[in-house]
């Protein structure tokens, strides 16, 4: 299990696109790229490292990690990233001495345990982040629960988006194909990250992801997480900021009870904006509990069913790109 969220790991794979290549007229972008179609990182383990810094998970080659349950505090990087870190409180007995608590050993332990992982999770973060920076690459780590209109909202965006820039997906769930297959369905390069029991992406699957997949230079990079408003908010995957999508078949609360998520988040998309008339739904309530938690996070309303909002939200993704370009 992983020690820091307490989910379990099971069997993770990063989809191998060369075996889709007999199959599917798209390429990866790491290929063209490349000049091509057969232009992929050697598949080892510790692989050498792509220009990027890119390490390598052959497909098919799992490795797991022990995880305990966590709570979350925010920090801020010195580049402006602001993403949360789960600790400790509900695993091991604490100990009055005199006047202060101290951790059993147990405890000290897998706060230790803790303190590793997320410092290795984040330093291949920055690592990514530093890839993207030099590719001028907008990195967005898209965020909710499961059910929320991810995938359908992607689907709608890369389809405005057409040839105007380049793009890619990459796509975590817990199994199967089916959301990565729905976004090359477009025409845009995506690969699958499965995760097997695990509730989140990480920094180093992002890693492996990018090297098979490529990074879409001055572009957008989209990465759709797995559906979860816990765990991902306290891993950093090298993402310029978090979009977390909530829709109006959840409740208003949901920024109360997830808080973590909403705090680290740029941007609140309220999907499903079409099926209002038919809900008890208060949209105003929602927004203010997000800001509650969050007095910054943007907010944008929208279906991707009927395109109401999408012309704001494809405006907010223009503008976003264009600071990423700017920066440099």
């Amino acid at each position: 299990m992983c020690s820091v969220c307490g989910c379990g790991q099971g069997e993770q794979r990063v989809e191998d696109l060369r075996l889709l290549l007999p199959h599917d007229h798209s390429r990866t972008l790491a290929a063209s790229q490349a000049g091509s179609a057969d232009a992929h990182p050697a598949d080892d383990l510790h692989g050498d490292r792509d220009a990027a810094g890119g390490g390598l998970v052959p497909a098919g080659a799992y490795h797991s990690l022990d995880h305990e349950h966590w709570d979350n505090h925010v920090h801020t990087h010195g580049d402006g990233t602001t993403h949360a870190h789960p600790h400790n409180h509900a695993h091991g007995h604490f100990h009055e001495r005199g006047s202060g608590v101290v951790p059993s050993a147990a405890a000290r332990r897998l706060m230790l345990v803790e303190q590793n992982i997320l410092a290795r999770n984040d330093a291949i973060a920055m690592e990514n982040r530093r890839a993207f920076q030099a590719a001028r690459t907008l990195v967005l780590n898209v965020v909710s629960s499961p059910g929320s209109g991810k995938t359908t909202l992607l689907v709608e965006t890369l389809k405005r988006i057409g040839s105007r820039y380049p793009v890619a997906v990459i796509e975590g769930d817990q199994e199967t194909t089916a959301d990565a297959d729905r976004i090359r369905a477009t025409g845009a390069p995506a690969i699958q990250v499965n995760t097997g029991k695990g509730c989140h992406l990480d920094a180093e699957q992002v890693r492996t992801a990018t090297a098979r997949l490529g990074i879409p230079a001055s572009g957008i990079l989209f990465i759709e997480n797995v559906g979860n408003l816990v765990c991902p908010a306290g891993f950093d995957l090298g993402e310029a900021q978090k979009v977390v999508i909530v829709s109006v078949t959840e409740g208003e609360d949901k920024p109360l009870k997830y808080a973590p998520m909403f705090a680290v988040s740029a941007l609140m998309v309220v999907a499903k904006s079409d099926l209002l008339p038919h809900l008890d739904f208060d949209v105003d309530r929602l927004i203010e509990n997000a800001r509650r938690i969050n007095p910054a996070i943007g907010v944008l309303k929208l279906s991707a069913k009927s395109s109401d909002g999408m012309e704001r939200w494809m405006h907010w993704l223009d503008a976003a790109r264009a600071v990423r370009l700017a920066m440099d």
